[in-house]
């Protein structure tokens, strides 16, 4: 009865990952259709494939060089920064859960996102002064680099404050994460008031996030990051497993546990900085993405890691479209939208923990 229930699982968790795989798919034409000029999507991709068949990378005839320009150059690349920056914020969340072994953890919510957040915004500031070396020898790179070394810095503090002896505390750690986040913020907040008024108006969105400023540029610049740190996170799901049952049982069945966080604390980091860096600060991905598929699909990271990659990324993506068209002509940034609905979800999981709430 066990081995037929856990088959049963194991078949779920595929159904749900083919399901998330087609909202992901809906979720980027829906968003490449949606805005202020009206566009065929169907008709758009089957005069570009005819194209492509032809040998030839340039704009169709039948499609008009305004209709080229919105697709391409603005929403194209807004939405793939929108996939890959919703797939790293919800799988990260969902490694430093494992991590931690708590559903509370989230790179937002302990100060993870304000410390890279505080590495690209010295990179910003002072990337015309002292910093300069440093932009002229990473370019394109300066900032997610920067990003990641606030972020990396920021878990193994974290890490540190909160484990100890092997056991984590959940209230050293979420308290560390405030500290941690403060005085991340501000720092940050002396350097914005050190910014001139060029700087002062690259920094605005880094307040609540957004995805407005999305160019190829930035794309090329976080996606590889993302793209191989999720890869890499994919391939720690059997350590994350084993992870759960405790860190002792989890060393006598062969897993090398302080290797094992070291690289977590890495990813996470790269993942984490690189999003911050060319979207500023979206919280609550991280923990609603995967609390809501361990509740539909169990625990198991060989299904939750790739799961949460997807239904993030989607989430992220729908966000986007919603805020571009709540407000138009102006435009929301997706930070509210998610701290709109994020923060309730993480009320009613401190006080579903505490056992004041049914589940």
């Amino acid at each position: 009865m066990r081995h037929e229930t856990h088959g049963l699982r194991h078949t779920q968790a595929k159904w749900t990952i083919c399901l998330l795989a087609l909202f992901l798919m809906i979720a980027m034409m829906g968003s490449l259709a949606t805005g202020p000029i009206g566009i065929s999507v169907p008709e758009f991709l089957m005069a570009y494939s005819q194209q492509l068949l032809a040998g030839s990378t340039a704009a169709p005839e039948t499609i008009s060089i305004r209709d080229w320009i919105v697709v391409v150059e603005i929403r194209l690349p807004r939405i793939l920064l929108g996939a890959l920056v919703g797939a790293a914020l919800a799988v990260s969340g969902a490694v430093m859960q494992g991590l931690f072994r708590n559903p509370l953890a989230d790179p937002g919510i302990v100060g993870v996102s304000a410390g890279a957040g505080l590495g690209a915004v010295c990179m910003i500031v002072l990337g015309s002064t002292i910093l300069s070396p440093v932009m002229g020898i990473l370019g394109i790179y300066a900032l997610p680099l920067a990003a990641f070394g606030g972020g990396a810095v920021t878990t193994w503090l974290l890490y540190r404050i909160g484990t100890q002896s092997g056991i984590t505390s959940v209230a050293t750690l979420l308290l560390a994460g405030i500290a941690l986040g403060s005085l991340a913020g501000a720092f940050t907040g002396l350097l914005v008031y050190m910014a001139d008024d060029q700087q002062l108006r690259d920094l605005t969105f880094w307040g609540l996030g957004s995805l407005a400023g999305a160019t190829w540029t930035k794309v090329l610049a976080a996606g590889p990051i993302i793209a191989v740190s999720l890869i890499f996170m994919r391939l720690l799901a059997n350590g994350l497993n084993g992870l759960m049952l405790g860190e002792a049982s989890a060393g006598h069945i062969g897993i090398r546990i302080q290797r094992l966080k070291n690289i977590c604390i890495v990813l996470v980091a790269a993942s984490t900085g690189a999003s911050v860096a060319v979207s500023g600060g979206i919280g609550f991905v991280g923990i609603v993405v995967p609390h809501l598929l361990r509740l539909s699909i169990g625990p198991d990271h060989r299904y939750l890691l790739p799961a949460s990659a997807l239904l993030g990324a989607s989430l992220l993506i729908f966000a986007d479209a919603i805020s571009r068209t709540i407000v138009a002509p102006a435009e929301l940034p997706i930070g509210i939208l998610t701290a709109f609905f994020g923060a309730p979800f993480f009320l009613w999981l401190l006080l579903r923990k505490r056992g004041l709430v049914g589940v």
